[in-house]
């Protein structure tokens, strides 16, 4: 049986499903353009062990943001998540996070690391950060740019193509921004994701320290043929962190998602064993 519920902060409502009644609370975070409804396959496989909480990230899903361009700041993510935890009385937890999700499963693992059992992050954003997106979200005038994009979409026609023979922008990396932007509701969400989500940004030095005083597992799954998050950015963390579960799958960033909740099935503790022939590890 699946609930559904809201986080209540200030203006803002997170919208979350639990699922399962088990001893082990984990927590998972979707990326970019998905929501709750993405890891709803595992629910049955994993409620009998895990007590589930999914969420909607701001923009997504059912949640709300209620504050326009007000960036979500870590103090105001920790004071949301204090109080979902105290109203579910949970003091352990693990947390899951795919792409942008990868954000919030950081963040919360910086905020609460005494409380963090493992940690699983799938293509996570917020290892290492894009010059580009350094570029949409902190220069004011080139916010304003950015931004005109949501009535003016050619411009971002114009944009990728400059980028594209500047060879500065992977076409494969040209046609994931194309699709996540074929509507003004989508680019609104690009927009605001971008803008609202900035200040969400890590040493991979202090989280790798937090990680090993914490004796926290760390499991970090890519994909080969991502063009989105490519696994050589995960070395920023990796190499600070040698002892951490590294797997590549046959996979790109889209698709990802999918290859990864069969392995999560399989690898969590209290489930059966059984890796998939997709899956390498380095």
């Amino acid at each position: 049986m699946i609930e559904h519920n809201y986080i209540v902060h200030g203006k803002s409502r997170l919208h979350y499903v639990h699922a399962g009644g088990g001893k082990e609370a984990m927590l998972f975070f979707h990326g970019f353009g998905q929501d709750h409804s993405v890891y709803l396959p595992l629910i049955q496989s994993l409620t009998p062990q895990y007590d589930l909480y999914i969420f909607d990230l701001y923009f997504h899903g059912k949640s709300v943001w209620g504050n326009d361009e007000k960036p979500v700041t870590k103090n105001i993510w920790k004071e949301t998540l204090d109080i979902f935890l105290q109203t579910k009385e949970i003091t352990q937890f693990s947390v899951v996070g795919f792409s942008m999700g990868g954000k919030f499963a950081l963040a919360t693992l910086e905020l609460f690391p005494t409380r963090v059992r493992s940690c699983f992050l799938i293509a996570p954003d917020g290892v290492k950060t894009s010059f580009w997106y350094n570029m949409a979200t902190y220069p004011v005038m080139l916010r304003k740019f950015f931004k005109g994009m949501i009535n003016d979409y050619h411009r971002f026609q114009r944009l990728a193509v400059v980028l594209n023979k500047l060879k500065l922008v992977d076409q494969g990396l040209i046609r994931f921004a194309d699709y996540q932007m074929g509507t003004e509701q989508k680019r609104k969400r690009v927009y605001y994701s971008w803008v609202v989500f900035r200040l969400l940004r890590f040493s991979m030095k202090n989280i790798s320290a937090l990680i090993r005083a914490n004796n926290i597992r760390l499991t970090v799954i890519t994909g080969k043929y991502d063009k989105v998050i490519k696994p050589k950015n995960m070395q920023a963390l990796l190499r600070y962190v040698p002892e951490a579960d590294f797997y590549i799958l046959e996979a790109g960033h889209s698709g990802l998602i999918y290859e990864s909740l069969s392995y999560l099935k399989n690898k969590l503790p209290g489930t059966q064993v059984n890796f998939k022939n997709s899956l390498r590890k380095q």
